[in-house]
This record gives structure tokens, sequence and C-alpha cells, in this order.
């Protein structure tokens, strides 16, 4: 199991960190900056210039350092309206999500559901609780033996990856790569990356890759190897082309 790293922590959008503060002060009656920082992971230096940033944006918090933080009774975020339409674009998606990625995708769409949920008024609550659009899980999604989570980490850190890969005629190669993005062809995940081993593009059915290890090497964006370089190519995602590249 993936273990958070510093830089990943480092790397939490200061919006959402503040956002989490408010939530746990409407949840609890006294919270000290201590509890909040081993909480969120951050020193308690960055809660106390948090704190200090939402009382000053009009966030009714009472307390001080060293003793704790109250949010006065009353206060409530100003509720996120949205259409009909868009509420269900958002569920649907998550629940597409939570049933074709990997376990930490999954989860990441649910709380983002629950912090929607959070903020809309009762009325959409409840619209969103009972929309009836759902996703439910393929028996016919390829098997992935690869660390989907690490992949997306990689793509997102710019971090090399090596695999075995086994192509449609079943044969085999190692590989090292610089993967550049992910796209889902129900049935199967396609990995877009910069091959070493064939210098160019190339694609890879992510339920074909065994042995998959992400690296310490990072790549840089180097003209001619990047996404939007791949992008660029003639039908790029046509099926046809998807085949031909898989070598």
């Amino acid at each position: 199991m993936h273990s958070v790293t510093t830089s990943e922590r480092d790397s939490m959008r200061r919006a959402d960190r503040l956002f989490e503060i408010i939530q746990h002060l409407r949840r609890k009656p006294t919270v000290r900056a201590r509890e909040l920082s081993e909480w969120l992971e951050v020193s308690e230096r960055t809660i106390y210039r948090d704190i200090r940033d939402l009382i000053s944006s009009g966030v009714p918090i009472d307390g001080e350092a060293g003793v704790g933080y109250v949010l006065r009774p009353g206060f409530d975020l100003p509720p996120l309206m949205f259409k009909e339409q868009e509420i269900e674009a958002l569920v649907l998606g998550a629940r597409m999500v939570e049933a074709w990625t990997d376990s930490e995708l999954a989860l990441a769409a649910t709380d983002a559901i629950a912090k929607i949920e959070a903020v809309i008024p009762d009325g959409l609550r409840n619209y969103m609780a009972n929309t009836a659009l759902l996703a439910p899980e393929s028996a016919g999604i390829e098997p992935i033996r690869c660390d989907l989570a690490g992949l997306r980490r990689a793509i997102r850190s710019r971090h090399k990856v090596r695999f075995h890969y086994t192509d449609v005629l079943q044969q085999g190669t190692h590989r090292t790569v610089r993967p550049l993005s992910l796209a889902y062809f129900g049935p199967v995940w396609i990995l877009a990356a910069w091959c070493e081993l064939r210098e160019d593009f190339r694609t890879f059915r992510v339920d074909r890759m065994d042995d998959f290890e992400e690296i310490e090497e990072r790549f840089a964006a180097e003209r001619g190897k990047t996404l939007q370089d791949f992008l660029k190519r003639p039908e790029t995602w046509s099926r046809s082309s998807l085949t031909a590249s898989q070598d």
C-alpha cells in the first residue's frame, strides 16, 4: 500500500485545507491546533496561519494558540447552487469513477460528493442522494494487475516507470517509459507514453502490464515527447492507431 509522502501532503490545495478546518470546527465544540495539524498532516505553524486567514476573511472563530479554537454558532458556508442536470453530471461522474477506477480514486470521488453535499441546500441534497443514474461495475472490464493508483501518481509527478508488457501476439518485452496519460476505453484502460525502447510514442493496455515499478528518475517536458505532442498526431485515439502502436 502506498504511504502518503511529505511532498504529497504538502501539495494539498490550501483551499481544501481551509474547508476541512471549518468542517472540523463545526463537528467539535473546541479544537486545538495540534489536533488539526495531526489530522491534516501539516505543521502547527501552518494551522495558526490558516486560522488567522479564516478570521480575517470573516469566519467567526474564537480562541488562541495553545488554548483551542471554537466556531461560533450560526456560521455556515454559503450554499452552492447547481442545476438538476449539473447534479446528475456530478453524481454520474463520481459513480463511474467509483466503479471503473482504483480504490484510491474511488474514495476521492466519494469524498468529493460528500463535500458538495455538505454545502448545498437540503432540496438539492435530497435530489443528489436520489439521482437515478447508475454506473454498475462491469463484469467485462479486463482485470488489472498493475498498480493503477501508482501509475496515476507517476503521471502526476513525472516519474518514469518500468514494466513487463505482453502484446496482442503474446510476445513479452520490458519497457521503460515516460507515462503521459491514462484513457478509459471500456473495457480497458490505455496508457499513452513515450517509450524508450521504441524511441517513439506508444500506447499500452494496462491489463497487459506486469511487474510495474515507479522509478526515481524524473523526466522534464521535452519537445516532441509531451502529451500535447502525442495528442497532435492524427487519429491518436482511434482503434486502428491504438492497435498499431501497441508494439
